[in-house]
C-alpha cells in the first residue's frame, strides 16, 4: 500500500462511538500492511468531554470482527488547546459528517490540511450517522458503512502497488 499521509485524526462529535471504529480499522489495516501511520481520534461537538470511554456496543461489534478497541481508551475533546496539536500534526483529517467538517474550519490549526468527510474520502457524499440509542444492530450498520467507506477510500493507494 502506497499511503501517503504518515498521520490522520479521525473526527466525530464526542469520540466515543465512530471516530474509535475508524481509528481501529485504519490501525488495524496499516498494521496488517506494515505501515508505521500514526491514528488518532477526537471529538468536536460541543458536548465533547474529555475522559468519556468509548461506548460498550462499539467495542463489541468491533470486537465480532477481530478488532479490539482499547476498553481504557478516554475520548479527547479537540476544541480544548492543549489538544490542538492533534489537529496540527494530522496530514489527514477524516470527519464523519459535514457538520464535523465545517467546525473544523473554525479551527486555525486546519491551516490548508486536506480534510474529508469519511463519504468523502470513498468518492460518496454524506455523512455517517450517529448510532447512539440505536442499539446493537445500529452499531452493526455504522461499523459495516464505515468499513465500506474506508475500504473504498484506501483502494486507491492499495491499486499503486
Amino acid at each position: 500500500m502506497n499511503f501517503p499521509y504518515k498521520s490522520v485524526l479521525v473526527v466525530c462529535s464526542v469520540n466515543v462511538a465512530r471516530s474509535c471504529m475508524v481509528e481501529g480499522f485504519l490501525r488495524d489495516c496499516f498494521s496488517k500492511n506494515k505501515l508505521k501511520i500514526d491514528v488518532k481520534s477526537g471529538g468536536i461537538a460541543s458536548n465533547a468531554r474529555d475522559g468519556c470511554l468509548i461506548s460498550i456496543d462499539a467495542q463489541d461489534v468491533m470486537k465480532e470482527i477481530g478488532i479490539e478497541l482499547s476498553d481504557t481508551s478516554e475520548s479527547i475533546d479537540l476544541k480544548k488547546k492543549e489538544h490542538r496539536k492533534l489537529i496540527q500534526d494530522a496530514d489527514l483529517i477524516l470527519a464523519l459528517t459535514e457538520k464535523h467538517k465545517e467546525d473544523l474550519f473554525k479551527l486555525e490549526e486546519v491551516n490548508n490540511k486536506p480534510v474529508l468527510t469519511l463519504k468523502e474520502f470513498a468518492g460518496e457524499r454524506g455523512d455517517i450517522e450517529d448510532p447512539s440509542m440505536k442499539g446493537i444492530e445500529g452499531f452493526r450498520l455504522i461499523r459495516d458503512e464505515i468499513k465500506e467507506c474506508l475500504m473504498k477510500g484506501l483502494q486507491k493507494f492499495l491499486d499503486k502497488n
